[in-house]
């Protein structure tokens, strides 16, 4: 039982979730002599990777750049022991930071924050809990991750089935043994093309039930190479400088070139050579594949090709080719033998688009066409993604105005980091920041320290609140919404969007100028007296 003393108290700030960012956010704020308080839903750290934990769950980013780089000993002593890490060894990295910095006694977990509200005569948020805690804070600070809310599954007749099912994003601790099963795999985004040809390997029979076919890269992931691990750990502190003023917030090498200015042949050369590779860096393939359709038409048919090459069957391979948006506008997937699963005796693709579901029954579930037996089903339908979790709490500022109320027609942010209304209320990689389109530590680092700058900048000079004004936040939505429509990514009904939630509104969330010219632009802000902000009020 938690005691009227642990439930009821005062600290400099409240920080929301305990992944990556909350963990670090944490770290800053003690570096700086402040108190802080997290609260954590789960029964553990690690945010995204505590919760998912479905078969085959892995990093699309490589190991040594998805991780901290605050510290140079964690750095250097911290052994991974693949190219991309597993959901596993993610999770356990993470407990190591936890009890290396001594992070544990300011977390307080299974608890969720139900609600968030600023007093405006005081300068300070009072932050409930669903355990009873009330407490009050200067600052608020909602670390809360960009993929955190899961999709809840509305199909008719669900609450009829017989067998068991699952979320990807809410996996089961223990793990789940399809040994012998008929399992249905609903949705094809980066989580099924993860763990479809794991449970394949499983099941008596896999049916996948696929709406909108996804792009995906191999992986080709294997043990990490001892001699690179040496070079970066060698010269760490001018890659992650690298990493830091790149687009993407990883290291990779990248083409000025148009795909449209060499011959066929050379493009065919620099695609195989990328595929051959692996991982996202498929992307900076050519410089325009991002900003043309023509250029994007080639690489896209290159992954045409090499699906055709790869599934046996035609009319499988068909359906398994994405056609109707630009590569890489919807997330790039990288797998380990997806499209090879197709060519399994015991794995059925169903296109959900020619026939859609009906309803889900008592043993199974039933499209337009046909009905299907299954033991399990498991729904890979993603996240209600960036505002999801923000939205899942009652938060309120100036006048008592709700943020739902502020974001009816999207989210409105300044920098990503903060929203008009709401003083000395902070987001971590929140929507109108690079977030979800770069390597999640590097943003994540970049603005805890920004954030933990911020107050620190205040608490010197006097100030009781900072709070974006109005005219900044236009102005930076506006400027968002024009470097994403530059771009390709608004043609395709992407999570980016918000399009996989139905009634949330189409605006496109991240910011896709690139982690070195944002953090560049952050600076700038923070250099000119916190440009674009009101800094208000003696302590």
């Amino acid at each position: 039982m938690t005691n009227t003393h642990e439930q009821k108290r005062t600290v400099d700030a409240v920080i929301v979730g305990a992944g990556f960012a909350g963990l670090y956010m944490l770290h800053r704020l003690r570096g700086l002599g402040l108190s802080a308080r997290v609260f954590e839903t789960g029964k553990g750290v690690g945010g995204t990777w505590y919760w998912n934990r479905y078969p085959g769950a892995r990093c699309d980013v490589e190991s040594m750049d998805y991780s901290y780089s605050f510290s140079d000993e964690l750095q250097q002593e911290w052994r991974w022991t693949e190219r991309y890490s597993s959901q596993p060894e993610i999770l356990r990295y993470i407990n190591h930071v936890a009890d290396r910095f001594d992070l544990r006694r300011d977390i307080t977990l299974e608890t969720r924050v139900t609600s968030a509200v600023f007093d405006e005569a005081a300068s300070r948020w009072t932050v409930r809990t669903d355990r009873g805690h009330e407490v009050s804070a200067r600052f608020c600070i909602m670390a809360t991750g960009c993929l955190s809310t899961a999709q809840v599954p509305r199909f008719k007749g669900l609450e009829s089935f017989q067998g068991k099912w699952y979320h990807t994003g809410h996996w089961p601790h223990e793990g789940v043994d399809f040994t012998g099963q008929r399992v249905g795999v609903i949705g094809t985004g980066s989580s099924a093309i993860q763990s479809i040809p794991i449970i394949a390997g499983q099941a008596a029979h896999l049916f996948v039930f696929q709406r909108t076919p996804n792009f995906s890269v191999p992986a080709h992931n294997a043990p990490l190479d001892p001699e690179f691990e040496r070079k970066v750990k060698e010269n760490y502190a001018e890659f992650r400088r690298q990493a830091r003023e790149s687009r993407v917030g990883f290291v990779v090498e990248r083409n000025d070139s148009s795909a449209l200015e060499v011959s066929p042949d050379e493009r065919e050369r620099e695609y195989e050579a990328r595929w051959r590779r692996g991982g996202l860096g498929f992307s900076s393939t050519f410089t325009d594949l991002l900003t043309s359709k023509d250029a994007n038409d080639t690489a896209a048919e290159f992954f045409r090709a090499k699906i055709r090459s790869i599934v046996r069957d035609p009319a499988v391979a068909d359906t398994l080719t994405p056609q109707h948006y630009p590569l890489g506008t919807k997330r790039l997937c990288v797998d380990t033998n997806y499209y090879a699963t197709f060519n399994r005796d015991n794995v059925t693709l169903v296109d959900l688009k020619q026939s859609p579901i009906e309803e889900i029954t008592p043993d199974g579930l039933r499209t337009s066409e046909q009905a299907y037996a299954l033991d399990s089903i498991v729904f890979a339908i993603g996240f209600d993604a960036m505002t999801g979790a923000l939205l899942g709490i009652d938060i309120r500022g100036r006048d008592g105005r709700t943020l739902k109320e502020k974001w009816a027609e999207g989210p409105k942010t300044y920098l990503g980091v903060s929203v008009a209304g709401f003083p000395n209320l902070f987001m971590i990689t929140g929507p109108g920041s690079p977030s979800v389109l770069s390597n999640m530590i590097v943003s994540i680092e970049q603005h805890a320290d920004w954030i933990a700058d911020c107050i620190d900048h205040l608490r010197s000079n006097g100030h009781r609140a900072i709070e974006a004004t109005v005219e900044a936040q236009e102005e930076w939505v506006q400027h968002v919404n024009e470097v994403g429509h530059l771009t390709l990514y608004p043609r395709a009904n992407s999570w980016y969007m918000g399009a996989n939630i139905p009634g949330k509104p189409r605006i496109f969330m991240p910011y896709i100028g690139g982690v070195g010219v944002y953090r560049q632009k952050c600076n700038e802000v923070a250099t000119k007296g916190y440009e674009g902000f009101r800094l208000s009020g003696a302590k």
